[in-house]
């Protein structure tokens, strides 16, 4: 085995969305860890908030930095201490925040954050999925503690977040009602929702009330119609809004960044606060086990993520970050290994 390996990696936080290929060692690993070959990593927005310096306060990086999030790929090696895994399994995973690195040829990650990939997907499909499929996870059994009976809107639910979150919302028992574009209705409802909004015609805040839960996938400019349909105790989950005192508190991070995000948070939870509403913010984290239950769900419902159709190679990088930057993608755009 070679040595050496091609990386997508910056050297600072900048605004220019650029990054090298540079050609650096084939990370060791350590005895937790597995040694992965990458077959494709998935380019999410979460890349340009990095490349940006806009999620420093949450995790900040040492440079250089090789980029990337989400990835599947085959097991090349072992560390001391991984009984579950073996050399030459199908894995994906979402990289630990402190530890990314999915853009490149190999990758060292922690065993207790990859798990088998659903046996219906391809290793393009599967990166693609990690990160959505423990946001919705996460978003809700943790943020929401969603309990059967109870119902959860998802605006914007239409794309592939929607696609994860509607059938983890099924197995939860939720009655589940989400907008998005007309294309997607059938679709949507087909994997388990109940109700379909197109928001070309329909506005939500005209037609729903008394909610328990809105899982926002469309951020700040939604956040007073939000409110206003969701039932007093409940509670809104943003992916987009931004931090407050609440994630704050939940990471355990230092005093000093707790008062940061209280103070930017603050006009969010006081709105919520009038609505006796609890609001929330997501940072989706790694979880090997999570990801498993996730693959569960992917296999029984035979969920299929929708991939952008231009293939782009580890030295198209920058074409593929520019792509995702500007918002126009049709579907999840993904770096290809093979």
């Amino acid at each position: 085995m070679t040595t050496k390996m091609k990386a997508a990696q910056i050297s600072k936080y900048s605004k220019s969305l650029k990054a090298e290929i540079n050609e650096i060692p084939i990370p060791a690993i350590a005895d937790h860890e597995v040694l992965i070959k990458v077959k494709a990593a998935a380019v999410n927005p979460l890349e340009m908030l990095i490349i940006r310096g806009e999620v420093r306060l949450i995790q900040d990086y040492s440079f250089p930095l090789t980029l990337g999030n989400e990835l599947a790929g085959t097991i090349e090696r072992i560390g001391k201490q991984v009984k579950a895994f073996r050399v030459g399994q199908d894995v994906y995973t979402r990289l630990p925040i402190r530890k990314i690195g999915a853009f490149a040829e190999y990758a060292a990650v922690d065993a207790d954050a990859i798990a088998s990939m659903p046996k219906n997907l391809s290793y393009a499909e599967a990166a693609s999925m990690a990160l959505t499929g423990l946001t919705a996870y996460q978003g809700l059994h943790e943020e929401l503690e969603a309990k059967a009976g109870q119902s959860v809107f998802i605006p914007g639910g239409s794309g592939g977040f929607g696609q994860m979150a509607v059938p983890i919302a099924k197995s939860l028992k939720l009655k589940i009602s989400v907008s998005g574009n007309a294309q997607a209705r059938e679709r949507t409802l087909a994997m388990g929702a109940d109700e379909y909004l197109d928001y070309s015609k329909e506005h939500y805040a005209d037609l729903l009330k008394d909610v328990d839960y809105v899982l926002d996938t469309l951020g700040a400019a939604e956040f007073e119609n939000e409110l206003k349909i969701i039932k007093p105790g409940g509670r809104l989950l943003s992916l987009k809004t931004g931090p407050n005192k609440r994630f704050a508190e939940d990471r355990q991070l230092p005093w000093w960044k707790r008062r940061l995000f209280s103070a930017a948070g603050a006009k969010y939870d006081k709105k919520a606060k009038k609505k006796n509403v609890q609001y929330r913010f997501i940072f989706v984290r790694s979880d090997g086990k999570q990801l498993k239950e996730v693959t569960k769900i992917i296999e029984e419902n035979q969920v299929r993520p929708h991939i952008h159709t231009e293939k782009f190679a580890l030295d198209d990088i920058n074409a593929a970050l520019a792509l995702v930057a500007t918002g126009r993608p049709k579907g999840k755009v993904i770096i290809h290994f093979e």
